[in-house]
Formats: C-alpha cells, sequence, structure tokens
C-alpha cells in the first residue's frame, strides 16, 4: 500500500467534453485537458479518467484526448473505460496512463485480468468494482493480479472494509470533511475519489492540512530543511537556480524569502521575491506561463537552492525559453548530451519534412514514403546483427548510428517524440 492517502479527482469524457458523471451529462467543462492541468496544478495526487464513448470513432478521439491529459496533467493518470481485451489496456497505457482499470461489472475484463498483469505488470492494473460482493467473489485474483480496487458504488463501502483486505479507493459523493477523515482513517482505503473531490478541488491543500492534523498520512511537500536552517543574504533572501527537470537546462536564476520558500513547498509552484518591486510574485501569475516544482536542493553551504521544474511556456520575460541566451564567449566542442543531440538530430529531419531540400537523402525517404523508411530500416537492423559479430567495436557503433538515424525518420513520419520515447522507458 502507499504510505501516503491519495485525492484523486474524476473526469468523465463524453464527446470530447467532459460531464458531470456516468449518468448525469451536464457538460462540466468544454476542456477536459485544462480541467485535468487545474487539479494538477491544485495538488491532487493522481487523477482518474473514464471514457464514456459509445462508438470506435469517438473512443479513438478520446484515446487522442487522454493522451494530452496525460502530457498536460502533471500527475499521473487512471485510465478506464471502453476495456474489452488486452489491446484496450495497451492502448490506454500506451496513451500515458500510469495505470488501466478493468471494468468488473463486464465478465470478459475479469477474465483477462492475469493477462493483462502478467503482460504490463500488476502495478499498471486496477480494477472498477461496483458491489463488495464482486470484490469478495474475485478476490484471489485481485490479491494476485492487480494493484489496487476503485470502488465505484459508495453505498458498498462499509460492506468492502467487512470483506476485504485489498487496498482500495473509494468514491464518494458530496460529504463532510470528517467523513472524509474518518473513511482514509481506514488501514485499507488508500484514496479517494468521485464528485466530493471534483468539487474541492481548490481547497485540496488546505484539506490535506487538516487530514495530517488529524493523523492522517497525506502527502505534503514538508521540507526536509527548514528555512530557518537556511544562510540568507543581508536581506533574508536566498537565490535560487531554476533548472527545466528534463533538458537541466538553466531556465533563470531568482530570489526566495521565507514566505515564498514556503508558498513554493505548499501549492506546488514557483513562487518568489521581486527585490524591484519588493512583493512576492508567482511565477506564471499574469503570463501563464507557471513552473511547477518537481525537486528542490539546496547547496553544501545552504545558502544556494537549485530548483528543477517543469516549465510552461517561456522563462524569460522576453519570450525565450531560458534568461541565458546572451552569448558572451563559446569555444568549439562536441555536443555529447545523448537527449540534446537527438532532439538536434530529430529536428533536423523534422524540417526537412516540412521545408525539403533538394538532394536530401532524408527527403528520399519521405518522398518514397512508409514501405521505404519501413525497408531501410530492417536492413539496418540486420546489419547491426551483421557488425556484432565482428571483433572491431567501431563497426558496431557506426551501424546503430545509421539504423538510430532510419528510426528517427520513421519518428517523424509517424509523429513520434524522443520525450514521449523517453518517458516510456522511464516507465519501465
Amino acid at each position: 500500500m502507499n504510505s501516503y492517502k491519495k485525492f484523486i479527482p474524476c473526469i468523465y469524457l463524453l464527446n470530447e467534453k467532459a460531464v458531470a458523471g456516468f449518468k448525469d451529462t451536464t457538460v462540466v467543462s468544454e476542456d477536459p485537458v485544462a480541467l485535468a492541468r487545474f487539479y494538477g496544478e491544485n495538488n491532487a495526487d493522481e487523477l482518474l479518467v473514464f471514457d464514456l464513448s459509445t462508438d470506435d470513432a469517438s473512443h479513438e478521439a478520446a484515446l487522442d484526448l487522454l493522451k494530452m491529459i496525460c502530457k498536460e496533467a502533471q500527475i499521473p493518470v487512471i485510465g478506464a473505460g471502453n476495456v474489452k481485451r488486452m489491446e484496450d489496456i495497451k492502448k490506454l497505457l500506451y496513451a500515458g496512463c500510469m495505470k488501466a482499470a478493468l471494468n468488473y461489472s463486464k465478465e470478459g475484463n475479469i477474465e483477462i485480468t492475469k493477462e493483462v498483469s502478467l503482460k504490463f505488470g500488476k502495478d499498471k492494473i486496477v480494477a472498477c468494482i461496483a458491489e463488495a460482493d464482486e470484490i469478495a467473489a474475485n478476490e484471489a485474483l485481485l490479491c494476485e493480479f492487480a494493484d489496487e480496487v476503485v470502488l465505484i458504488n459508495e453505498k458498498s463501502i462499509k460492506q468492502a472494509i467487512e470483506v476485504t483486505k485489498l487496498p482500495l479507493i473509494v468514491t464518494l459523493p458530496e460529504v463532510s470533511l470528517d467523513k472524509i477523515i474518518e473513511l482514509l482513517s481506514c488501514e485499507q482505503i488508500t484514496g479517494v475519489t468521485g464528485p466530493a473531490i471534483n468539487a474541492n478541488a481548490k481547497e485540496l491543500n488546505d484539506i490535506k492540512d487538516l487530514c495530517a492534523g488529524n493523523g492522517v498520512c497525506v502527502r505534503t511537500f514538508e521540507p526536509s530543511i527548514k528555512w530557518e536552517e537556511l544562510k540568507t543574504n543581508s536581506d533574508g533572501l536566498i537565490p535560487v537556480v531554476v533548472q527545466d527537470y528534463k533538458t537541466r537546462e538553466v531556465l533563470m536564476v531568482a530570489y526566495m524569502n521565507e514566505e515564498a520558500y514556503l508558498h513554493t513547498l505548499k501549492s506546488g509552484r514557483m513562487t518568489y521575491y521581486s527585490r524591484s518591486r519588493k512583493e512576492q510574485w508567482i511565477k506564471g501569475e499574469t503570463s501563464g506561463h507557471f513552473q511547477y516544482v518537481k525537486e528542490m536542493t539546496a547547496d553544501c553551504d545552504k545558502d544556494t537552492i537549485l530548483a528543477k521544474v517543469s516549465q510552461v511556456g517561456a522563462a524569460c520575460h522576453t519570450g525565450n525559453y531560458s534568461c541565458f541566451f546572451n552569448e558572451i564567449m563559446k569555444k568549439e566542442y562536441d555536443e555529447t548530451n545523448p537527449l540534446m543531440v537527438f532532439e538536434s538530430v530529430l529536428n533536423v529531419i523534422k524540417d526537412r519534412k516540412v521545408h525539403p531540400k533538394e538532394g536530401s537523402y532524408t527527403n528520399y525517404l519521405f518522398d518514397k514514403g512508409i514501405d521505404k523508411i519501413l525497408k531501410k530500416l530492417g536492413e539496418e537492423a540486420t546489419e547491426i546483427v551483421i557488425a556484432a559479430k565482428n571483433p572491431n567495436a567501431n563497426e558496431i557503433k557506426y551501424e546503430i548510428s545509421d539504423f538510430l538515424y532510419h528510426m528517427m525518420v520513421l519518428m517523424v513520419e509517424k509523429g513520434v517524440t524522443w520525450e514521449e520515447i523517453t518517458e516510456e522507458l522511464d516507465k519501465r
């Protein structure tokens, strides 16, 4: 079980909009991606997304939307709905979901539990169950092959607690805070979801504080280093170096006082003290270019903070992604950061597709189409195998480079990015 109890808002997708629930099709948001971002900004722990589409075309549109939700939410996503076979679980996970849900009201979903668990891992599988009796009837299967149970019927909570020790995420209608605290105090309840969480998303930080005050372990950003332990300058400020958590590019340098430090930790959004305006400022509050905290560390002397963030838009007020763009001097050197090299080559290939260049081998491949690209990729893969049998290590290096180039041509042709590849590898 998780070491902390989770608050999990829900999004019910229907016709590419977010509706109120399974039976209530009142539109609550025309932009489900923005709604997902809102939940992430307010420190929800996870997000549960139900696809309520009723035909194949709508389902594919929902999967495209789910992909954007996973990218923008800044929190793990559980994908649910329209699962009939293993392929559907794969689609949810490939869309970027941390976990995929099986609907146990459908016998076919129960039957594939073991299969999908062995294929993708128990930690990727959640079971959505309405009645406590269904949990009891499938206890052994769930225990071995599912990570959690989402109980979607609030009337079954009491019975479910009595019949199982499996970790439960329970769905709540509008209820009192006392009731939420009472339920989260139960050992097997690992999280709460549903309308009660959706309606109170803006107050999640305060709700978590109250839960913590009542002995419920929740995820908060309590600092390992208190403000008093940091060494500030004569103005009571500490410099903060801000870095993109993916590329490690330095974005900007700013300052924090104690209030900004504590607000950053509580809100999850970078907050600074403006020395010129002599006031607090949340980065992105006016521009929308927020910085979401991924990690904060102090240096050896504890007089400087390094913040790794997810940057929305540009960090610099000039519109540049980073504030550091005024070159002073530069020696010639080879770029050896793998991600930077891969991104650079991929961008050149993308540019060739948009702006063809006469005599370009890349454009030749694009002109010939997918079959030619796949044929060359297959040939290069074979060359790697042949090179691997030879003693000269340089040969395999060259063949792998050829393969990677052709693979990137395929990536551009199919609209796949390195970010998507690295995120998938990281999940594994």
